[in-house]
């Protein structure tokens, strides 16, 4: 009985411990992104930013936005105050930005600004999720059109 409920606990403190799996940088993060065919959620931060520490300890910390961004995005968060590489085109004057990128780092959309709650940035990954299935059609469309 007691070996069953330590096994119980550990299995309950392992779901409750995940967290978002990070690419180390960006370029990584498109090579992933290729390779899984994956959108790219790409956040712009600093650690003396307000709306940014609050976004990665309320939403960030999230059970579903954590399963969301792991199962169905490649994630990555460049810090500028830390000099991590930030493509030229994707740098905003305020943080967070949030951004939904291609696989191959062009923006689907305008960023995401400010501290979104859970229940928006799942909106959010809804919307980006079915249109990227879109795009993906299409360009499978266009591909094999070329091809014939």
């Amino acid at each position: 009985m007691f070996k069953n409920i330590i096994l119980i606990l550990i299995l309950v403190s392992s779901a409750f411990s995940s967290e978002i799996k990070w690419e180390k940088n960006f370029k990584s993060a498109i090579e992933r992104a290729k390779k899984v065919n994956k959108p790219i959620f790409f956040v712009s931060s600093r650690h003396s930013c307000k709306y940014c520490v609050i976004l990665e300890q309320t939403t960030f910390q999230d059970a579903q936005v954590i399963k969301d961004l792991n199962d169905n995005f490649v994630s990555v968060i460049a810090y500028s105050d830390e000099n991590d590489y930030m493509p030229r085109e994707l740098w905003r004057p305020g943080t967070p930005a949030m951004w939904f990128l291609k696989p191959d780092g062009t923006p689907m959309f305008e960023p995401l600004m400010g501290a979104y709650g859970a229940k928006n940035v799942l909106q959010a990954f809804a919307q980006v999720k079915e249109e990227f299935k879109a795009i993906s059609i299409k360009e499978k469309n266009d591909f094999y059109k070329l091809k014939k």
